[in-house]
């Protein structure tokens, strides 16, 4: 008999491609089932007018999904994992991470070729503090604007401005096929990404061992070790996606390879640290960079980011 199964997922552009990306893995490995998408909307989803480091730091885009999924209303949901908390509500788990696409996030400019090419005290756009503190590392004459939207809105809105350019996730860009409005893939000597970004993760309840057995035909192995450590480096820092703190792990030479960053919002104060080691230490890895970090003063830093969010407006620019 067919089973038929629910997916969770948001109703953004990004979202509805991943989520029927990773349907059509299904459907090719397990014909006898069957797969639909229930599309339920988050908290960052419902609140625009608002920059989202004041709108809260976890869950934002996962926390009414993970809801659905603890009361079997879905029986399993598709995420950006850069948006997953680093640590599961009970009952949950990440069931499958997909083959990493390309981490490094993307400037899109009408008139410049690079970050380096824009003119002094030029206007960038974007809604990541993580990617604000970076940016006036490399330019601190930079004038930083908010903005909030999917991908396409953002674009659209970008390119009806007089705005100098815009960062993105190149993941995102490329996924919607709108690779065009690239101008440059930002070195992550410049930019280190979000944990997870680039990663699709899908999200599962533990006891399901059914649909746990399903997704092992999904799961990538060596995305799931980067992953892990960078997701540890963020845990111990107690850091969510709304915090100025980029990380990326990768495979060289048969060995994990993890860059961390931690910054003021200003791009005054920066910690940039590294480690490396053995494939089957990812989560002791992430936690040995952390506390390199955390002795050379990221608590201090990372207050003072929290504590200069606290203190802003909130107010979306653009």
């Amino acid at each position: 008999m067919e089973r038929k199964f629910t997916i969770g997922s948001r109703g953004s552009d990004l979202a509805l491609w991943q989520t029927g990306f990773t349907k059509n893995l299904l459907e090719k490995h397990f014909p006898q089932a069957a797969f639909d998408v229930r599309i339920i909307k988050t908290k960052g989803d419902a609140v625009l007018d608002t920059a989202l480091s004041k709108i809260g730091d976890k869950g934002l885009f996962t926390k009414e999904i993970e809801h659905a999924l603890i009361a079997e209303e879905i029986d399993l949901a598709v995420h950006s994992l850069k948006d997953l908390p680093t640590t599961q509500p009970a009952g949950l788990k990440i069931g499958a991470v997909s083959k990493r696409e390309t981490p490094n996030d993307i400037f899109i400019s009408k008139n410049y070729s690079s970050i380096a090419d824009l003119p002094k005290n030029a206007k960038v756009a974007t809604g990541s503090l993580r990617r604000k503190s970076q940016l006036l590392v490399f330019r601190p004459d930079l004038e930083i604007v908010e903005i909030r939207g999917n991908v396409p809105t953002r674009i659209e809105r970008f390119l009806a401005s007089d705005l100098d350019g815009m960062i993105l996730a190149y993941a995102g860009v490329h996924r919607l096929g709108l690779d065009k409005y690239i101008t440059q893939i930002i070195p992550t000597e410049i930019l280190l990404p979000a944990v997870g970004q680039g990663v699709m993760a899908v999200e599962i309840r533990e006891d399901d061992a059914e649909i746990a057995a399903m997704l092992e035909t999904l799961d990538d192995a060596d995305t799931n070790v980067c992953i892990t450590a960078e997701r540890a480096f963020l845990r111990r820092l107690e850091g969510g996606c709304q915090v100025p703190i980029g990380a990326n792990a990768f495979l060289e030479n048969g060995e994990i390879v993890l860059r961390g960053f931690v910054g003021s919002l200003d791009g005054k104060q920066v910690i940039r640290d590294s480690i490396s080691g053995a494939k089957d230490s990812a989560e002791d890895l992430g936690i040995r960079l952390a506390e390199k970090c955390l002795d050379a003063g990221a608590l201090e830093i990372l207050g003072g980011a929290r504590n200069a969010v606290a203190d802003a407006t909130g107010e979306v620019l653009f």
